[in-house]
């Protein structure tokens, strides 16, 4: 006998609204598109070269831009160093023997610096707190610019002592090539701050510095003291003048006091052929020290005569008016000078005629 089957009705209308195909489909697996894409506009698959490739692209670039990066760096430290180097600022420790002391001629006096053992006394204690300045020569070794005593200090240390941190000096490098006026008044600038530079010295540099660069001596002193005081500048001018004129013949100018200096111009300036008197006098001491040419200095201006002193000049001064057809001339006469003040230009009149009338200006004023 056969079984029975039982059937049941089942609705299968949903309460909700069907969803979309999309989510209809089963999790984990991607859900395809409702319309397929061209081939140009699907999603390429890469390959290992080709990613190989790109990675490679990449780092490269990332290297161009890190070596960019670094060369501006170094282009903006090279040109600091050599703004740096321009203003001085540069230092170094040199070799005091690799240092020469011939491009310029020093201001300093050959003879032994008496205050040479206080600085060397200051540098043993607490060092050396001003670098000197050098120039580089090209070929391994440096100019001396400024410091000849400092120079002079770390060497005889060195001699004296031994000690290898006297064998090199800090220094400031100087830019090759700087006209040597400039590095002159580098030198003078820095020494004008010294007491104890005499004038005999700054003149005696001042005929040197005249010789190199074939200017006068006057203009010299103008240049190389620019700085200095008008007063110092004019005994530095009056000292210049004794040595030029004495002919290379002193030989210890830097122990000459300013009065003394200063009375053997007045007596040059007022005659120049009593110079020959002081270098005969000078002759006549071959063997002299600073001390005996100092004496033979003032015996010679204890010798030479007396310079009368020219008398005041008045300054008293008398006042005309004269009526012209210009206008009213104004003269004003006084110790050795005439001055005429009218609306006319003279600079127009033939010369001749302007002479003859000063000609007869001056018979007018010297007749009765």
């Amino acid at each position: 006998m056969a079984k029975k089957r039982s059937v049941f009705d089942i609705d299968f209308t949903p309460d909700q609204p069907e969803p979309e195909a999309s989510e209809r489909f089963p999790a984990g697996n991607p859900a395809p598109d409702p319309a397929p894409q061209p081939p140009s506009q699907q999603p390429t698959r890469r390959g290992p070269m080709a990613s190989a490739i790109t990675e490679t692209a990449d780092a490269a670039r990332g290297r161009a831009e890190a070596e960019a990066a670094i060369r501006a760096e170094n282009d903006a430290l090279a040109h600091e160093h050599v703004r740096l180097k321009k203003l001085g600022l540069i230092t170094d420790l040199v070799a005091t023997d690799a240092v020469r002391c011939s491009k310029l001629v020093r201001d300093r006096s050959k003879a032994r610096d008496p205050e040479l053992e206080e600085l060397k006394i200051s540098i043993q204690e607490i060092g050396l707190s001003n670098p000197i300045r050098v120039e580089q020569d090209g070929q391994g070794g440096y100019e001396l610019i400024q410091g000849f005593r400092r120079l002079s200090a770390f060497r005889e240390l060195h001699e004296q002592t031994g000690d290898p941190r006297y064998a090199r000096i800090p220094a400031a490098m100087v830019p090759r090539g700087e006209p040597v006026r400039e590095l002159y008044r580098k030198m003078v600038d820095e020494n004008l701050v010294r007491k104890d530079i005499s004038f005999g010295e700054m003149a005696q540099l001042a005929l040197s510095y005249a010789k190199e660069t074939g200017i006068k001596p006057h203009d010299a002193v103008s240049e190389l003291y620019a700085s200095a005081l008008k007063q110092k500048r004019s005994y530095i001018r009056s000292f210049t003048r004794v040595l030029e004129r004495a002919k290379g013949r002193i030989r210890y100018p830097e122990a000459m006091p300013r009065a003394l200096g200063l009375e053997l111009f007045k007596i040059i300036d007022a005659d120049p052929i009593l110079g020959d008197d002081l270098i005969a006098m000078l002759d006549r001491a071959p063997e002299r020290d600073a001390e005996a040419e100092i004496a033979v200095l003032k015996d010679f201006v204890h010798r030479a005569p007396k310079i009368v002193k020219p008398r005041p000049k008045s300054v008293s001064k008398t006042m005309l008016r004269l009526p012209q057809p210009e206008g009213e001339a104004r003269i004003a006469a006084s110790d050795g000078r005439v001055e005429l003040r009218l609306a006319r230009d003279f600079s127009a009149l033939d010369r001749a005629r302007l002479q003859r009338a000063f000609e007869a200006f001056f018979e007018a004023l010297d007749g009765e």
